[in-house]
Order: C-alpha cells, then structure tokens, then sequence
C-alpha cells in the first residue's frame, strides 16, 4: 500500500498519538537580527536587503540587541532557564538561504528547559528556545504551487535575516486538539510578552510537528515523522490527524514508518515524504567564527524582563481566585470555560476592576464571556466603574438579566452612563405590588401547573417565571421572581 495513504482504522483507539512541536516565532524588533535592514511585512519583493543578510563577501554581522532582550523575554514567559550561549553555522543549500548557511544557536541555547501550561493546567515541557535567522520566501509559480510541478520559482530575500526564536516542545502532546491549544496558548504568551504579534497569516508563527504513534500503554516512542507547511491552527490539527493515521494503517499492514520530513498539502487534506530526515551532523555545525559568546549579565537579563506581564496561566487562575472567593468553592467547569474565553479576548483585567470596585465576580465573569465578547475590542475600552455600576444595577434587582444585557449592548455601542440608559429604554424597576399582581394572574391563568409546583415539582418553576417575565415584558428580575413564587408555595 502508499505510504501516503491513511485509511481511518477502527483500531485508532489502541494506539496513542504523540506530538511535538517546534514553534518558529518572528520577533518584534525594527531591524534584522545582525544588520540594519528594515524588519517589515509585506514590502516589495527584495527591498529590505544588504550585503549583510544577502551573505555577499566582506560583509559581517552585528547581533541585534532588541532581539536578544525579546528573546530572554520568552525564555522567562515560558519558565526556562536563561543561559549564556553561542551562535553556530548551520550549513544547507536552498534557495532561500543566500548564505548557503543559516547562523543559529546549536548546543548551547538562551532558554532551556521551561514549559507552558495550558488551559486544563497541563504543563508540557520546553526543551529549548534559541535564536536564529530566518531564511528568505521561495514561491513555485504555476502547478499548485510544489516545486515539482512549477514553471518556474521567485525567490524574495526580504525575510532573510528576520530575527526568530525557535521554541521546540518536548514529546509531551497527546493528540491534535492538545497540540492547538498548546499553540493557540503560546501564541497567547508571545503576543503578552510584546515579543511577537503572532499573525500566523503573516507568516509571524510557523510551525512543524514531530508526530509519532505507539501502543497505547506502551512507554516507548515511536519513530517521528516532521510535517511542515503548518500555517494555521486547522492545518495544524488536520495535519496531526492524517499523520496519525497514516502511520497506524502502515503499521497494521505490517510496514513500518521511516524518519523523514514531509509536506502537508492543505487542499488535498493530506502529508506527502518531502526528504529523509536530517540529523544534526548532516547540517554540519560549527561556531559562527564573527559573533563572540553572548553572555548577559543578571543585570542585562532583570532590564530585559523587568515590566513583563501577566501571562494567560496566571491571569486564569487570578480569575479562578475571585470567582472562588465568591462562591466560597473551586470554579465549576462551566465558569473554566468562561474564565478562559474572557482570557483570550483580553477581557480579564475589566472583570477584575469592577469587582475592586463591588461587583458580583460570578456576574462579572458571565455578563464579560457573553454580552461583552460580541465586541470585545469596545469591551477592553469600557471604564470599569461603569461596567461595575451596570453589574450593581442587575443584582440589586432594578434591571432585570434581559434589560442589564441590552443596556450593556447600548453602552458598547453608544458609551454612557448605566442609569441614564436604562431610563431612556424604559426600564424601571417593577414594584412589589406590581409584580405581586401579575403573579395573580399568571398563577390563575397556569392552575395545573401551579398545583405540581405546589406539591414539589421544581421543573415547573422555570415555566411560571418564564409566564411572568413574558407578561412583564422582561420588566421583572428572574431572581426576585423565583423568590416570591417560593415565598407563596410556603
């Protein structure tokens, strides 16, 4: 059979997927990493090159500074190690890499040994986060875009030279979905630590995955095969999913799967072997004889990292810590989730005002993963004493749930103040009396299912404070409902 084929067996489940991943991050800085070119997405075709980073003789390189301070930023974001190190030749013929060599760091990196945590508060391991330069941009014109098939190539060297820091996970991931929310959180913590801006369409995050497969229970890895062409977090998990098959069908069938390096073509929603996989004495290292070890002093490295802020691992859990001093528990699966899309959405620091402020956490954290997601840019730009005095509204029972969510609508949209809104929508609170009447009628109009509420049927409940908010025109506050319908049962 076609060691490209991957038939979906009904034996998936005996096996177990391992994953790895190595992460290639552009940094932020202005300039190259070891000349003054402009580091800018999107110019014309070779505009942004020099002596320097085209690799013409008598050309030397000067490390960027910037680069290294970003660098060390992600060493201590992800946990690691901060080290002293040295730059290595990195010897390859394409292309793209004008040099004929890529300067890179081998066996002595900035950052070693950290790891990222991710939402389910899984840490997986990082093996190692150093520097290197990027390589130029080969575009194969005509034959869907293979090189194989193409009339002819375009090589634009802009990016050659672009700083990068190559962030290599250990074989901790198990899975598809466990390798996009590793990246999905990584990404997460570059765009936190202003290292990166982390456009995976700009092609500021790429990513390969060392995939392999083995018997479930079994401790032993398998052979790992490198897909490339990853450039979204969908091409990421299809990706992970076809190469897992591929190689539990071929080892079923009796075959067995070969080290190499292979291309995941989007279209065809499949992984095609690309070349052998190299090992590292097929690259031919030797240290950069132009640059000295970089070595920064503890005084360099608190500079560099002084300022960093909170990443999403801690902002979730300051997240947690509120609603669990709330509630007087740990948070509900449900309020994880919420926790984490207000996280993601850059949310979090809004909820935590307004609670400094009095609000209710758990109705902070609910009112921003629901109403205030649907515009969140506007969100993050709300004050939070108005957030805070809207929240104060809806628990003291003067807007009801329905009104607090469209008053919060207005004030995304429009600013302003909540009571001021409120009142020009027409919102006002519903008196006792008032509302003690419409539960006169609604109880006559609903009898039968009053008398099971009555003799302990809670289901019902809903149905009788729905009838009341229906009459009320949402006027009433759910809560208050279900407290005086309680208050007559007896």
């Amino acid at each position: 059979m076609s060691t490209d084929a991957a038939p979906r067996t009904s034996s998936r489940l005996d096996w177990e997927i391992v994953v790895g991943l190595e992460v290639h991050c552009e940094l932020a800085t202005v300039t190259k990493l070891f000349c003054g070119c402009a580091n800018r997405f999107g110019a014309e075709a070779n505009t942004q090159v020099c002596p320097v980073c085209l690799g013409l003789p008598g050309s030397l390189p000067v490390l960027n500074r910037r680069a290294v301070e970003l660098a060390m930023r992600i060493g201590r974001a992800l946990h690691c190690e901060i080290r002293p190190s040295t730059f290595h030749r990195k010897n390859y013929f394409y292309p793209d890499m004008p040099k004929d060599y890529q300067i890179s760091q081998y066996d002595e990196p900035i950052n070693v040994g950290g790891y990222l945590e991710l939402a389910s508060e899984r840490r997986i391991g990082i093996e190692r986060a150093h520097i290197e330069e990027d390589t130029g941009k080969t575009t194969h014109v005509g034959g869907g875009g293979r090189i194989h098939d193409a009339d002819h190539s375009l090589v634009d060297y802009n990016r050659a030279g672009v700083p990068l820091v190559e962030i290599v996970s250990r074989p901790d991931l198990r899975g598809a979905d466990e390798a996009r929310a590793y990246v999905a959180e990584l990404r997460s913590i570059l765009v936190a630590s202003g290292a990166s801006d982390g456009r995976m369409e700009e092609g500021s995050l790429r990513v390969d995955a060392n995939v392999s497969v083995r018997p479930m229970g079994s401790q032993e890895f398998g052979t790992r095969c490198e897909v490339k062409n990853l450039n979204s977090l969908r091409s990421l998990g299809r990706a992970i999913e076809h190469e897992a098959d591929r190689q539990v069908a071929l080892l079923e069938s009796g075959g067995r799967v070969v080290q190499e390096t292979r291309h995941w073509n989007e279209a065809e929603g499949r992984t095609s072997s690309m070349r052998s996989k190299e090992e590292a004495y097929d690259y031919r290292y030797f240290p950069e004889p132009d640059l000295v070890p970089l070595v920064p002093d503890e005084d360099f490295i608190a500079e560099a990292t002084a300022g960093l802020a909170l990443m999403p691992a801690a902002r979730r859990k300051r997240l947690a810590a509120l609603v669990a001093a709330a509630d007087g528990q740990p948070a509900a699966t449900s309020v994880t989730d919420q926790i984490a899309t207000v996280v993601d959405l850059g949310l979090d620091d809004l909820v935590v005002a307004a609670v400094g402020l009095g609000a209710d956490a758990r109705l902070a954290l609910a009112r921003s993963a629901n109403e205030a997601a649907q515009s969140p840019e506007r969100a993050r730009e709300l004050d939070a004493s108005v957030f805070a005095d809207l929240l104060g509204l809806e628990s003291t029972g003067k807007l009801s749930a329905t009104q607090a969510k469209t008053v919060l609508a207005e004030l995304l949209e429009h600013g302003g103040e909540p009571e001021e809104v409120a009142r020009r929508l027409g919102y006002e609170a519903l008196s006792e009396d008032a509302l003690s009447g419409v539960l006169d009628e609604v109880i006559a109009a609903n009898r039968g299912a009053w008398e099971r509420y009555v003799g302990g049927d809670e289901k019902v409940a809903q149905l009788l404070v729905g009838q009341v908010m229906k009459a009320t025109k949402g006027r009433a506050n759910g809560k208050a409902v279900a407290a005086a319908l309680a208050e007559r049962r007896g």
